[in-house]
């Protein structure tokens, strides 16, 4: 591994470190050559940090070892790759906020076909599993790859739907690789790391925090042409996805559902505002035909 990406994924590990930090740092030396001999002083003037998060930082540049990390993660199948890399997923690159660097494992050319992503509630019932069978064949024939995020409902629907249908999918963690949530898609995880793909921004011993998840959201739309929202309530994640969707000019696609139904609030009131009311795979289709 070159020396560059090998500092950035050390920096990327660090405690406290976050992405502002990461790119002042880069501003003031884009090889981050000087990255080892910095005093604390120095790291200080440049990230304008909190005193505790620099001292975090540069205990873990001098104390951490990135070539024991990225051995551990060789035996684990795990790659890294950074926003410099030819790898790194292009639409993803476009958007307002990309991940510096994403953790993968399984197969990781996945992240260059074109993709839809497929999200909704947890609390997602058999219509949602109706509504995915009806819609997901069409895309698969069309080769597109499922996006989700490994949540219960629908996102656990529209990965098991895909690989039942013969197509790909690439699961979006809102953890590192070492501590899948929810637990109960560990089987499923497994079983896609074999010939589909996981991804995650965040290292590998990263355990689940709520914060997290929201963020997530981003690299699911920001994969994909296109979001589909099946079953959603009036506050829902499912929404967060939509919304990062709209921001970054990517489509927006929603099932119609019943008017009394919890479930279907979210969804209806995306219709109203706009997304694409979607009753099969080929009215999708159709807004990517050109």
């Amino acid at each position: 591994m070159e020396e560059f990406k090998k500092r950035l994924i050390h920096l990327h590990h660090c405690q406290g470190i976050t992405s502002s930090v990461i790119l002042k740092m880069l501003k003031k030396d884009p090889d981050l050559h000087s990255l080892y001999t910095l005093s604390l002083t120095a790291l200080k003037s440049i990230t304008l940090g909190k005193m505790n998060q620099i001292e975090r930082i540069y205990y873990d540049l001098h104390h951490l070892s990135i070539d024991a990390l990225l051995l551990n993660y060789q035996r684990h199948n795990i790659q890294c790759h950074t926003i410099f890399d030819d790898t790194y997923p292009n639409l993803l690159k476009q958007t307002y906020n990309p991940p510096l660097v994403l953790y993968s494992i399984g197969d990781s050319r996945l992240l260059q076909f074109p993709s839809i992503a497929i999200v909704g509630s947890r609390k997602a019932n058999f219509d949602a599993m109706k509504a995915i069978r009806k819609i997901m064949p069409a895309l698969i024939k069309k080769e597109f790859v499922i996006i989700s995020g490994l949540a219960k409902g629908v996102d656990t629907m529209a990965h098991k739907t895909s690989i039942q249908c013969k197509g790909k999918t690439i699961g979006v963690l809102g953890s590192g690789f070492f501590h899948i949530y929810p637990q109960e898609n560990i089987g499923l995880v497994e079983n896609m790391k074999k010939e589909h793909l996981i991804i995650s921004e965040y290292p590998p011993h990263t355990k689940p925090q709520k914060w997290n998840f929201p963020m997530r959201n981003r690299i699911i739309s920001g994969l994909s042409k296109g979001t589909v929202v099946i079953q959603a309530e009036q506050r829902s994640g499912s929404l967060i996805t939509a919304d990062y969707a709209l921001q970054e000019g990517r489509e927006v696609f929603a099932v119609p559902g019943n008017i009394d139904e919890s479930l279907s609030q979210g969804t209806n009131k995306l219709i109203q505002q706009g997304a694409k009311l979607v009753q099969s795979g080929e009215d999708i289709l159709e807004e990517f035909a050109y």
